[in-house]
């Protein structure tokens, strides 16, 4: 398995209902590929930097994940026909992705100069 990103900006105008069913074709379309969904983001109701569609606004959505790459040819063929998306990006984060067990942190979280001299403080 590989681990994706994407990025999706949906038209302002939606309701959370279809925001919602947008959501739920996207996370069935990765988990029917046996892909599983690392992270789940809605950042919301952003200005763009440049009108898309003759929109000033749209919804961000961020869905982090892992899955083979017909996950990612399925779910960009999806976002290209689906009238409520304007924008779509998928950035390839891993080659090799295995979940890690909840107690080891991943090396996002692996303690740095700064958290190392607060825990070495901790303990004193």
């Amino acid at each position: 398995m590989r681990r994706y990103e994407t990025i999706t900006i949906l038209k302002p105008s939606l309701g959370e209902d279809e925001i919602k069913k947008v959501i739920d074709r996207a996370t069935g379309i990765i988990e029917g590929f046996k892909g599983s969904i690392i992270k789940l983001d809605r950042w919301g109701l952003k200005k763009l930097a440049y009108s898309i569609e003759k929109e000033q606004q749209g919804f961000y959505l961020y869905i982090q994940y892992a899955g083979v790459p017909e996950v990612v040819s399925e779910l960009e063929r999806i976002c290209r026909i689906d009238d409520r998306v304007m924008k779509y990006l998928t950035v390839k984060l891993q080659d090799v992705y295995s979940a890690l067990p909840e107690d080891t942190a991943s090396p996002d979280e692996q303690a740095t100069p700064e958290t190392a001299e607060v825990i070495e403080e901790a303990e004193v």
